[in-house]
Protein backbone atom coordinates (compact mmCIF):
# COMPACT_ATOMS: atom_id res chain seq x y z
CA UNK A 1 0.00 0.00 0.00
CA UNK A 2 1.45 3.36 -0.80
CA UNK A 3 1.45 5.52 2.24
CA UNK A 4 -0.16 8.55 2.12
CA UNK A 5 1.35 12.14 1.77
CA UNK A 6 1.16 14.23 4.79
CA UNK A 7 0.93 18.30 4.32
CA UNK A 8 4.15 19.29 5.07
CA UNK A 9 3.40 22.62 7.47
CA UNK A 10 6.99 22.94 8.51
CA UNK A 11 8.56 23.03 4.93
CA UNK A 12 6.26 25.32 3.88
CA UNK A 13 4.50 27.63 6.15
CA UNK A 14 5.85 30.83 7.39
CA UNK A 15 7.08 30.99 11.21
CA UNK A 16 4.53 33.04 12.63
CA UNK A 17 2.14 30.68 10.82
CA UNK A 18 -0.75 28.27 13.16
CA UNK A 19 0.40 24.68 12.68
CA UNK A 20 -2.09 22.10 13.13
CA UNK A 21 0.06 19.81 14.68
CA UNK A 22 0.37 22.88 17.71
CA UNK A 23 -3.49 23.00 17.60
CA UNK A 24 -4.73 23.68 21.42
CA UNK A 25 -7.00 20.89 20.40
CA UNK A 26 -10.90 20.04 20.50
CA UNK A 27 -13.40 19.83 23.38
CA UNK A 28 -14.03 16.35 22.75
CA UNK A 29 -10.85 14.30 21.95
CA UNK A 30 -10.70 12.39 18.88
CA UNK A 31 -7.92 10.66 17.40
CA UNK A 32 -5.69 12.51 14.50
CA UNK A 33 -6.88 11.67 10.91
CA UNK A 34 -4.19 9.67 8.89
CA UNK A 35 -3.06 12.14 6.27
CA UNK A 36 -5.74 14.87 6.53
CA UNK A 37 -4.55 17.96 9.36
CA UNK A 38 -6.82 18.74 11.79
CA UNK A 39 -7.70 22.43 10.01
CA UNK A 40 -8.39 20.11 7.10
CA UNK A 41 -11.24 18.58 8.73
CA UNK A 42 -12.91 21.79 10.16
CA UNK A 43 -12.94 23.02 7.03
CA UNK A 44 -14.89 20.05 5.00
CA UNK A 45 -17.21 19.04 8.66
CA UNK A 46 -18.62 23.20 7.64
CA UNK A 47 -18.82 22.36 4.36
CA UNK A 48 -21.09 19.53 5.15
CA UNK A 49 -22.90 21.13 7.66
CA UNK A 50 -26.78 21.86 7.24
CA UNK A 51 -26.27 25.75 8.04
CA UNK A 52 -23.23 26.16 5.50
CA UNK A 53 -25.63 25.16 2.90
CA UNK A 54 -28.70 27.17 4.25
CA UNK A 55 -26.33 30.35 3.26
CA UNK A 56 -27.55 29.52 -0.64
CA UNK A 57 -30.64 31.00 0.65
CA UNK A 58 -29.87 33.78 2.96
CA UNK A 59 -29.40 37.52 2.30
CA UNK A 60 -26.33 39.06 1.37
CA UNK A 61 -27.57 42.52 0.59
CA UNK A 62 -30.56 41.69 -2.00
CA UNK A 63 -33.10 38.86 -0.62
CA UNK A 64 -33.00 35.74 -2.64
CA UNK A 65 -36.22 36.43 -3.45
CA UNK A 66 -34.81 39.51 -5.49
CA UNK A 67 -33.18 37.18 -8.24
CA UNK A 68 -30.36 34.93 -9.20
CA UNK A 69 -27.43 37.03 -10.60
CA UNK A 70 -27.12 38.76 -6.62
CA UNK A 71 -24.42 37.47 -4.13
CA UNK A 72 -26.08 35.42 -1.62
CA UNK A 73 -24.47 35.04 2.30
CA UNK A 74 -22.89 31.26 0.19
CA UNK A 75 -21.51 33.27 -2.29
CA UNK A 76 -20.11 35.91 -0.43
CA UNK A 77 -18.86 33.43 1.99
CA UNK A 78 -16.57 31.07 -0.50
CA UNK A 79 -15.22 34.77 -2.32
CA UNK A 80 -14.43 35.35 1.14
CA UNK A 81 -12.43 31.83 1.08
CA UNK A 82 -10.65 32.44 -1.98
CA UNK A 83 -9.64 35.86 -1.04
CA UNK A 84 -8.02 34.71 2.04
CA UNK A 85 -6.56 31.79 0.66
CA UNK A 86 -5.02 33.48 -2.40
CA UNK A 87 -3.31 35.61 0.54
CA UNK A 88 -2.49 33.65 3.07
CA UNK A 89 -0.25 31.63 0.63
CA UNK A 90 1.41 34.41 -0.47
CA UNK A 91 2.09 35.71 3.24
CA UNK A 92 3.53 31.42 4.35
CA UNK A 93 0.35 31.51 6.36
CA UNK A 94 -1.38 28.58 7.09
CA UNK A 95 -3.88 28.13 4.18
CA UNK A 96 -6.65 25.47 5.75
CA UNK A 97 -6.84 27.46 8.69
CA UNK A 98 -7.32 30.81 6.64
CA UNK A 99 -10.58 28.65 4.59
CA UNK A 100 -12.05 27.28 7.57
CA UNK A 101 -12.50 30.34 9.18
CA UNK A 102 -13.66 31.99 6.49
CA UNK A 103 -16.17 29.26 5.71
CA UNK A 104 -17.49 29.50 8.88
CA UNK A 105 -17.60 33.19 10.07
CA UNK A 106 -20.83 33.81 8.68
CA UNK A 107 -22.70 30.48 9.52
CA UNK A 108 -24.54 31.87 12.25
CA UNK A 109 -25.98 35.21 10.35
CA UNK A 110 -29.52 35.47 10.46
CA UNK A 111 -32.30 35.39 7.35
CA UNK A 112 -32.43 38.89 6.06
CA UNK A 113 -28.86 39.95 6.49
CA UNK A 114 -27.48 42.43 8.86
CA UNK A 115 -31.35 43.67 9.22
CA UNK A 116 -31.92 40.18 10.59
CA UNK A 117 -29.24 40.34 13.48
CA UNK A 118 -30.16 43.84 14.16
CA UNK A 119 -33.86 42.89 14.93
CA UNK A 120 -33.00 40.13 16.84
CA UNK A 121 -30.50 41.52 19.29
CA UNK A 122 -32.78 43.87 20.45
CA UNK A 123 -35.66 41.42 20.43
CA UNK A 124 -33.32 39.11 22.85
CA UNK A 125 -31.73 42.21 25.18
CA UNK A 126 -33.18 40.37 28.25
CA UNK A 127 -30.92 37.02 27.75
CA UNK A 128 -27.72 38.58 26.42
CA UNK A 129 -28.39 39.98 22.98
CA UNK A 130 -27.70 38.33 19.51
CA UNK A 131 -24.57 38.37 17.57
CA UNK A 132 -24.30 36.32 14.54
CA UNK A 133 -20.63 35.70 15.69
CA UNK A 134 -21.74 34.05 19.10
CA UNK A 135 -24.61 32.63 17.01
CA UNK A 136 -22.14 31.18 14.82
CA UNK A 137 -20.42 29.33 17.86
CA UNK A 138 -23.24 28.09 18.79
CA UNK A 139 -24.19 26.86 15.51
CA UNK A 140 -20.59 24.62 15.58
CA UNK A 141 -20.95 23.96 19.57
CA UNK A 142 -24.40 22.66 19.82
CA UNK A 143 -26.80 23.49 17.55
CA UNK A 144 -25.53 21.21 14.95
CA UNK A 145 -25.97 17.56 15.16
CA UNK A 146 -24.52 15.05 13.22
CA UNK A 147 -22.09 12.65 15.20
CA UNK A 148 -23.20 10.38 17.38
CA UNK A 149 -20.57 11.22 19.96
CA UNK A 150 -21.32 14.59 20.87
CA UNK A 151 -22.81 17.76 20.13
CA UNK A 152 -21.75 20.28 17.51
CA UNK A 153 -18.68 20.06 15.20
CA UNK A 154 -15.98 19.71 17.65
CA UNK A 155 -13.90 21.82 15.59
CA UNK A 156 -10.19 22.85 16.93
CA UNK A 157 -9.66 25.70 19.07
CA UNK A 158 -8.14 28.06 16.23
CA UNK A 159 -11.68 27.78 14.17
CA UNK A 160 -13.55 28.37 16.90
CA UNK A 161 -11.13 31.40 18.47
CA UNK A 162 -11.91 32.66 14.79
CA UNK A 163 -15.55 32.89 14.93
CA UNK A 164 -15.34 34.67 18.24
CA UNK A 165 -12.60 37.21 17.62
CA UNK A 166 -14.00 37.94 14.28
CA UNK A 167 -14.56 41.71 14.54
CA UNK A 168 -18.59 42.84 13.42
CA UNK A 169 -20.07 45.74 14.49
CA UNK A 170 -22.15 43.87 16.92
CA UNK A 171 -18.96 42.37 18.90
CA UNK A 172 -19.95 40.88 22.14
CA UNK A 173 -16.88 40.19 24.79
CA UNK A 174 -14.90 37.26 23.76
CA UNK A 175 -15.37 34.24 26.11
CA UNK A 176 -12.72 33.47 28.63
CA UNK A 177 -12.10 30.29 27.35
CA UNK A 178 -10.61 31.98 24.42
CA UNK A 179 -8.29 34.63 26.13
CA UNK A 180 -9.85 37.76 25.36
CA UNK A 181 -6.15 39.12 26.21
CA UNK A 182 -4.58 37.23 23.57
CA UNK A 183 -4.45 38.67 20.09
CA UNK A 184 -5.50 35.76 17.60
CA UNK A 185 -3.92 34.12 15.14
CA UNK A 186 -2.90 36.05 11.75
CA UNK A 187 -5.30 33.44 9.90
CA UNK A 188 -8.21 35.05 11.77
CA UNK A 189 -7.23 38.88 11.05
CA UNK A 190 -6.70 37.45 7.78
CA UNK A 191 -10.36 36.75 7.41
CA UNK A 192 -11.20 39.63 8.88
CA UNK A 193 -9.62 41.90 5.99
CA UNK A 194 -10.51 39.17 3.47
CA UNK A 195 -14.59 39.70 4.51
CA UNK A 196 -14.21 43.81 3.97
CA UNK A 197 -12.33 43.14 0.54
CA UNK A 198 -15.42 40.90 -1.02
CA UNK A 199 -18.51 43.00 0.61
CA UNK A 200 -16.89 46.31 -0.76
CA UNK A 201 -15.78 45.28 -3.91
CA UNK A 202 -18.73 42.92 -4.67
CA UNK A 203 -21.55 45.11 -3.33
CA UNK A 204 -20.38 47.65 -5.80
CA UNK A 205 -20.72 44.63 -8.34
CA UNK A 206 -24.52 43.98 -7.26
CA UNK A 207 -24.94 47.57 -7.22
CA UNK A 208 -24.16 48.37 -10.80
CA UNK A 209 -26.25 44.63 -11.84
CA UNK A 210 -29.62 45.83 -10.14
CA UNK A 211 -29.56 49.65 -11.52
CA UNK A 212 -29.41 51.03 -7.85
CA UNK A 213 -26.07 52.08 -9.26
CA UNK A 214 -25.20 53.59 -12.18
CA UNK A 215 -22.06 54.09 -13.62
CA UNK A 216 -21.66 58.03 -13.53
CA UNK A 217 -22.10 57.50 -9.67
CA UNK A 218 -19.32 55.34 -9.36
CA UNK A 219 -17.59 57.60 -11.09
CA UNK A 220 -17.70 59.75 -8.71
CA UNK A 221 -15.46 57.37 -6.75
CA UNK A 222 -11.72 58.83 -7.63
CA UNK A 223 -10.48 54.20 -7.17
CA UNK A 224 -12.74 53.69 -9.66
CA UNK A 225 -12.64 57.24 -12.09
CA UNK A 226 -8.90 55.80 -12.11
CA UNK A 227 -9.45 52.18 -12.95
CA UNK A 228 -12.19 52.85 -15.35
CA UNK A 229 -9.78 55.06 -16.73
CA UNK A 230 -6.92 52.18 -17.22
CA UNK A 231 -9.31 49.73 -18.65
CA UNK A 232 -10.89 51.73 -21.00
CA UNK A 233 -7.68 52.66 -22.79
CA UNK A 234 -6.45 48.91 -22.82
CA UNK A 235 -9.78 47.78 -24.15
CA UNK A 236 -11.17 50.40 -26.24
CA UNK A 237 -13.96 49.00 -27.53
CA UNK A 238 -15.86 47.14 -24.86
CA UNK A 239 -19.01 48.31 -23.04
CA UNK A 240 -19.46 49.73 -19.93
CA UNK A 241 -21.24 45.75 -18.89
CA UNK A 242 -17.47 44.19 -20.09
CA UNK A 243 -15.94 46.41 -18.15
CA UNK A 244 -17.81 46.49 -14.77
CA UNK A 245 -16.63 43.13 -14.27
CA UNK A 246 -12.83 43.79 -15.37
CA UNK A 247 -12.34 46.79 -12.76
CA UNK A 248 -14.41 44.77 -9.81
CA UNK A 249 -11.05 42.07 -10.50
CA UNK A 250 -8.91 44.87 -10.65
CA UNK A 251 -10.35 46.50 -7.39
CA UNK A 252 -9.84 43.19 -5.70
CA UNK A 253 -6.65 42.41 -6.91
CA UNK A 254 -5.51 46.38 -5.99
CA UNK A 255 -6.61 45.47 -2.16
CA UNK A 256 -5.31 41.94 -2.09
CA UNK A 257 -1.51 43.25 -2.86
CA UNK A 258 -1.73 46.53 -0.85
CA UNK A 259 -2.61 43.96 1.97
CA UNK A 260 0.16 41.48 1.80
CA UNK A 261 3.21 43.83 1.00
CA UNK A 262 1.77 45.95 3.92
CA UNK A 263 1.09 43.12 6.24
CA UNK A 264 4.70 41.35 5.42
CA UNK A 265 6.42 44.97 5.60
CA UNK A 266 5.04 45.12 9.38
CA UNK A 267 5.40 41.40 10.73
CA UNK A 268 9.26 41.73 9.69
CA UNK A 269 9.50 45.10 11.33
CA UNK A 270 8.00 43.79 14.57
CA UNK A 271 9.92 40.99 14.41
CA UNK A 272 7.20 38.66 14.67
CA UNK A 273 8.99 35.07 14.56
CA UNK A 274 6.18 32.62 16.18
CA UNK A 275 2.59 32.47 16.96
CA UNK A 276 3.42 33.48 20.22
CA UNK A 277 4.67 36.51 18.93
CA UNK A 278 1.90 37.21 17.24
CA UNK A 279 -0.45 35.99 20.29
CA UNK A 280 1.35 38.60 22.43
CA UNK A 281 1.43 41.69 20.20
CA UNK A 282 0.15 44.60 21.06
CA UNK A 283 -1.93 44.22 17.78
CA UNK A 284 -2.23 42.66 14.89
CA UNK A 285 0.43 43.55 12.42
CA UNK A 286 -2.20 42.50 9.47
CA UNK A 287 -3.61 45.55 7.54
CA UNK A 288 -3.90 47.73 4.55
CA UNK A 289 -1.79 50.78 4.02
CA UNK A 290 -3.05 53.94 4.80
CA UNK A 291 -3.62 55.13 1.25
CA UNK A 292 -5.75 51.91 0.86
CA UNK A 293 -7.53 52.47 4.05
CA UNK A 294 -8.52 56.03 3.10
CA UNK A 295 -9.71 54.74 -0.64
CA UNK A 296 -12.00 51.69 1.56
CA UNK A 297 -13.43 54.62 3.71
CA UNK A 298 -14.62 56.70 0.47
CA UNK A 299 -16.09 53.58 -1.05
CA UNK A 300 -17.77 52.69 2.46
CA UNK A 301 -19.02 56.46 2.75
CA UNK A 302 -19.95 56.17 -0.84
CA UNK A 303 -22.12 52.72 -0.54
CA UNK A 304 -23.70 53.74 2.52
CA UNK A 305 -24.94 56.89 0.61
CA UNK A 306 -25.63 55.66 -2.61
CA UNK A 307 -26.30 51.71 -2.20
CA UNK A 308 -27.38 50.85 1.44
CA UNK A 309 -30.23 53.55 1.98
CA UNK A 310 -31.81 53.06 -1.22
CA UNK A 311 -35.54 53.17 -0.92
CA UNK A 312 -35.94 49.37 -2.38
CA UNK A 313 -33.32 47.79 -0.01
CA UNK A 314 -34.97 50.05 3.27
CA UNK A 315 -38.29 49.19 2.16
CA UNK A 316 -37.14 45.07 2.15
CA UNK A 317 -35.06 45.87 5.47
CA UNK A 318 -38.48 47.59 6.91
CA UNK A 319 -40.51 44.37 6.13
CA UNK A 320 -37.99 41.70 7.28
CA UNK A 321 -37.85 43.64 10.76
CA UNK A 322 -41.49 43.18 10.78
CA UNK A 323 -41.29 39.52 9.43
CA UNK A 324 -38.35 38.38 12.79
CA UNK A 325 -40.78 40.50 15.27
CA UNK A 326 -43.83 38.78 14.68
CA UNK A 327 -42.17 35.32 14.52
CA UNK A 328 -40.11 35.95 17.49
CA UNK A 329 -43.69 37.19 19.40
CA UNK A 330 -45.23 34.18 18.84
CA UNK A 331 -42.85 31.55 19.60
CA UNK A 332 -42.30 33.25 22.82
CA UNK A 333 -45.91 33.66 23.46
CA UNK A 334 -46.21 30.09 22.34
CA UNK A 335 -43.84 27.64 22.23
CA UNK A 336 -45.94 24.96 20.80
CA UNK A 337 -45.49 26.42 17.55
CA UNK A 338 -41.88 25.51 17.72
CA UNK A 339 -41.22 22.45 15.87
CA UNK A 340 -40.45 19.06 19.20
CA UNK A 341 -36.67 18.65 17.94
CA UNK A 342 -36.84 22.88 18.74
CA UNK A 343 -39.22 22.57 21.56
CA UNK A 344 -37.72 20.02 23.40
CA UNK A 345 -34.27 22.73 24.11
CA UNK A 346 -36.67 24.59 26.18
CA UNK A 347 -35.60 22.19 29.34
CA UNK A 348 -32.49 23.81 28.94
CA UNK A 349 -32.59 27.70 27.79
CA UNK A 350 -35.16 30.28 28.05
CA UNK A 351 -37.93 30.67 25.36
CA UNK A 352 -36.35 33.42 23.79
CA UNK A 353 -32.81 31.73 23.42
CA UNK A 354 -34.33 28.89 21.59
CA UNK A 355 -36.74 31.17 19.22
CA UNK A 356 -33.98 33.04 18.06
CA UNK A 357 -31.92 30.06 17.20
CA UNK A 358 -34.96 28.80 15.04
CA UNK A 359 -35.05 31.95 13.34
CA UNK A 360 -31.57 32.28 12.93
CA UNK A 361 -31.38 29.15 11.03
CA UNK A 362 -34.24 30.03 8.55
CA UNK A 363 -33.59 30.81 4.82
CA UNK A 364 -35.25 34.08 3.50
CA UNK A 365 -37.52 31.74 1.72
CA UNK A 366 -38.25 29.96 4.95
CA UNK A 367 -38.78 32.94 7.37
CA UNK A 368 -41.70 34.55 4.75
CA UNK A 369 -43.54 31.18 4.02
CA UNK A 370 -43.69 30.64 8.01
CA UNK A 371 -44.92 34.03 8.38
CA UNK A 372 -47.48 33.25 6.04
CA UNK A 373 -48.77 29.72 7.58
CA UNK A 374 -48.94 31.66 11.05
CA UNK A 375 -50.51 34.72 10.48
CA UNK A 376 -52.14 34.57 7.42
CA UNK A 377 -55.73 32.26 7.75
CA UNK A 378 -55.93 31.36 4.27
CA UNK A 379 -52.30 30.01 4.10
CA UNK A 380 -52.33 26.21 5.11
CA UNK A 381 -50.28 25.25 8.30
Amino acid sequence: MVKPLIFPEEKILAPYAARSAESRGRVHLEPEHPYRSAFQRDRERIVHSTAFRRLEYKTQVFVNLEGDMYRTRLTHTIEVSQIARSAARAMGLNEDLAEAIALVHDLGHTPFGHTGEEILNDLTAEVGGFSHNRQSLRVVDLLEQKYPGFLGLNLTYEVREGIVKHKTTTQLPVPKEFHPEEQPTLECDLVDLSDETAYNCHDIDDGLTSGILTPDEVRTLPLWKTLEATATRKFKELPFSRLQSHIVREMINREVNDLVANSLDKIEKLKIQSLAGVRQAKKSPLGFSEPMKKENQELRAFLNENFYRHHRLVRMADKAKRIIADLFSAYVRNPDLLPPGTRARLKAEPAPRVAADYIAGMTDRYAILEHQRLFDPAERV
